[in-house]
């Protein structure tokens, strides 16, 4: 038997040397699975290897502990066949291997996969005391897929081995049901708990703001400050993105007046939160004000801030404004974070510069999905349709980064533009059958855009008929957009009646639609329209351009 010897101090060892200061260890299990800790928090696939090797030559790796830390070196840098491996070596009866693998999986985005071991885990194990270690990260795992169903088998399971007193387990299915879009839900677990907690509370107010209900989170805070479950500045400021979603100015006001008076000062999480809130409402002139005002107030924005303000010039096409958050990314050092890189690929790539974000991307060392979609789809949007295609199989090729709706729609779109039928067709079936992806309503318009500029008209409207959800207006207007094209004055007709009852108060479908009657000599029905768009006084949008020559 080996003697273990604890450490008493803890490693401080530069990842890129580490592997050459193997002799500073001691010899013992302990000592390399701290190592491996670092490696796998750093993401030093290459070292981990090199220290992998090292301990299959010592005999080390058959211990659980350093096993198991491999296996979340491996899941963390995107190498799931590599952990499987390794994790496959590992006795059955250990709990450690289980948790390892799920907690990783979920931790790093690994979603799916962390479902499929958990059910093998229960197929094989059954229903253990242990479980309750990995219950969390299945829980969290449901709710980035919004797997409701599932999340109720696990809620079944909680109970059934009485779990739900574990507070980590409760405010895993609180934030489950939140994201799930079943908030009432969370509030009867919350409401359910004998001790309730700050970071349940929390969990539930968090809910509450995503699901636009920022007038309960606040109830629900006054009712636990009674009880003596005072509000830390993480409630604060879910309650300040709640209302800022809601473009609530008063209510954000007053929640900053609310939190400095229980004694709490807004951080530049509570302003991020505020800048967020308006951009993803499309009030960009308040998300510059507010940024402007932050800076007044003596913050300094984070990579978050800087992430979160970006799409706003995307969205207005602002490349002035752009270029200047750049230069300021750059000034206070964070251009270098992924999520801020992301954001400019995507904000310069938007605006038409697709030289810039492509310099931006290729400087990007790790890319993440968000990345490589954003590049993907400034690729596809601005005719460089061959370069699209090119990246997104070297996406799936490497196996790096997950492929997600987001993925297939730019590479759809991509497909569209190119009239590249075939290899539509093909990526439409590989991501239902390979990938697992149900296709959404974009997914549907982007094949029907694909079918119709190619004149397949019939076709396209076969897809429409066979939809397991209603068409939206983006895929009638497709339909309507490729009978214009091509001269199909029946099945655009089809397309004009779906769209004036989706959009009732817009004359551009109609106009469109009077358009292909002129071109086919029908001038009474070109009368027509145009009296019910009179009569009706529908509106016309005004063409015009809103692009900066900057």
């Amino acid at each position: 038997m080996h003697v273990l010897l604890r450490i008493t101090t803890p490693l401080r060892i530069p990842t890129k040397n580490a592997i050459f200061n193997h002799r500073f260890l001691r010899s013992e299990p302990e000592s390399y699975a701290k190592l491996i800790e670092i490696y796998t928090h750093d993401r030093a696939l290459h070292q981990g290897k090199k220290l992998h090797a090292l301990l299959t030559t010592n005999g080390y790796v058959r211990f659980n502990l350093i096993a198991s830390n491999l296996v979340a070196l491996y899941t963390c840098c995107g190498q799931l066949s590599l952990a499987r491996k390794l994790f496959d070596k590992i006795p059955q009866t250990s709990v450690r291997r289980w948790i390892a693998l799920i907690g990783t999986c979920a931790r790093c985005g690994f979603y799916d996969h962390a479902l499929a071991v958990f059910s093998e885990m229960q197929t094989l194990h059954g229903q253990k005391p242990d479980n309750v270690f990995v219950i969390p990260s299945v829980l969290k795992a449901c709710g980035h897929v919004c797997d409701r169903v599932y999340g109720e088998q696990v809620h079944c399971l909680i109970l059934k081995c009485s779990f739900e007193i574990d507070a980590f387990v409760s405010s895993g299915l609180i934030v489950m049901y939140s994201k799930c879009g079943k908030v009432e839900d969370a509030r009867k677990v919350f409401d359910g708990m004998v001790m309730k907690d700050l970071v349940a509370l929390n969990a539930v107010v968090s809910g509450y703001a995503q699901q636009g209900l920022p007038n309960e989170a606040l109830d629900l805070v006054e009712k636990m400050k009674l009880m003596g479950v005072n509000p830390n500045v993480v409630t604060w400021n879910a309650l300040i993105s709640g209302f800022a979603q809601k473009c609530d100015r008063v209510m954000v006001s007053e929640i900053f007046r609310l939190m400095i008076e229980d004694g709490i000062e807004p951080d530049v999480v509570s302003w991020t939160s505020v800048i967020s809130g308006f951009v993803q409402n499309f009030r960009n002139d308040e998300a510059f004000d507010m940024f402007k005002q932050m800076l007044h107030h003596g913050f300094c924005p984070t990579s978050a801030t800087i992430s979160a303000l970006l799409p706003a010039c995307a969205t207005a096409a602002r490349v002035r404004f752009g270029k200047e958050i750049h230069g300021y990314a750059l000034v206070i050092g964070v251009e270098d974070d992924v999520y801020v890189r992301s954001a400019l690929v995507d904000m310069y790539a938007k605006c038409g510069f697709i030289s810039e974000a492509r310099t931006l991307f290729y400087k990007i060392p790790d890319k993440n999905t968000v990345t490589m979609n954003s590049m993907i789809f400034g690729y596809a949007n601005h005719g460089y349709c061959q370069e699209a295609i090119e990246l997104f199989n070297r996406m799936e090729m490497e196996g790096v980064t997950k492929l997600d709706h987001l993925t297939f729609t730019a590479a759809l779109t991509a497909c569209s533009h190119d009239g590249d039928i075939e290899l539509g067709q093909r990526l439409f079936k590989i991501m239902q059958e390979k990938y697992s992806i149900e296709p959404r309503l974009e997914h549907y318009a982007c094949m029907v855009d694909l079918l119709g500029r190619a004149g397949k008209l019939e076709e396209a409207y076969g897809i429409i008929k066979t939809m397991p959800v209603e068409p939206d207006l983006f895929v009638w207007g497709a339909l309507l957009a490729a009978c214009r094209n091509h001269g199909h004055v029946e099945l655009a007709e089809v397309a004009a009646k779906h769209l004036s009852e989706l959009e009732p108060e817009s004359a551009g479908n109609r106009l469109l639609l009077s358009s292909l009657y002129a071109d086919a000599g029908k001038w009474g029905k070109v009368e027509r329209i145009k009296r019910r768009i009179k009569k009706g006084k529908l509106r016309k949008l005004q063409g015009l351009s809103w692009i900066d020559n900057v």
